[in-house]
């Protein structure tokens, strides 16, 4: 049974179901959105069983998943400082690298040491943006893209995961923000539009893809919101501001 959505239909939207590919096997495909965490727990809890244990920090293991959730960064790699985009494969390894063609990585600061939720950045920010996990969020500076790249956690050894799925926040309009699967030789195996809560504030929205057929990714591009986090940019009209709360994604393993 496949299920369209519609973004005019509700300020809640909460879907589980099997999504085809035109390339491989249908992956299982979970989403979520509505205006509080509540509204997408269980589609972040289904996606998170899907992919077993969360195996934490460091080491390797056969299964599981890894999970990112920003609020460990230390204030000096926090706003108004740049994220490094190592940092959870060195610093914290998790296996993931970022990649962005703007300038950088910024994590929201915490309470009493900047503007919170990218205020630092655009004093109407903090009024738009909403923590699923509290309290920090994850953008990249200058663009709206992000790659996440893959490795043994740890190591500079490629890997590739079975599953990524990510938390945005503020997702406004249809079609703004999605994220793209890629397997070996940048093949995209998948894509799909993350869903949206039309003309809210401080919203959440949810996408996770896992792959059962063997499918193995090796990188993901996310696309967060049609325009850039800046001072002159606000939220709202054509232009929808997004940034990003938990990653989660199966543990890496070596790329074959």
């Amino acid at each position: 049974m496949f299920t369209k959505f519609y973004p005019s239909a509700t300020l809640f939207l909460a879907i589980s179901f099997l999504m085809p590919t035109a390339t491989l096997a249908a992956p299982v495909v979970r989403k979520a959105a509505g205006p509080n965490a509540a509204t997408i727990q269980s589609a972040v809890d289904d996606f998170r069983n899907a992919l077993g244990q969360n195996n934490g920090v460091g080491g390797t293991f056969p299964n599981g998943r890894r999970e990112i959730n920003w609020d460990g960064v230390p204030d000096n790699f926090a706003a108004s400082n740049k994220l490094p985009p190592d940092f959870f494969n060195v610093d914290s390894p998790r296996g993931v690298f970022f990649q962005t063609p703007g300038q950088g990585f910024q994590v929201s600061a915490n309470i009493g040491v900047a503007p919170i939720e990218f205020g630092n950045l655009n004093p109407t920010y903090s009024s738009i943006f909403r923590v699923f996990s509290p309290q920090r969020l994850f953008t990249a500076l200058g663009s709206n893209i992000t790659n996440v790249l893959f490795f043994v956690p740890g190591t500079a050894k490629k890997a590739t995961v079975n599953g990524f799925g990510a938390i945005f926040t503020d997702v406004d309009r249809w079609g703004s923000t999605k994220i793209e699967y890629f397997g070996a030789n940048n093949k995209l195996l998948f894509s799909d539009f993350v869903p949206n809560v039309p003309n809210s504030k401080e919203s959440l929205s949810f996408l996770g893809v896992v792959f059962n057929q063997g499918e193995r990714i090796y990188r993901v591009r996310i696309t967060s919101g049609n325009t850039a986090l800046s001072y002159n940019n606000n939220d709202g009209g054509t232009k929808d501001i997004v940034v990003m709360d938990d990653f989660i994604y199966g543990e890496p393993q070596p790329q074959r």
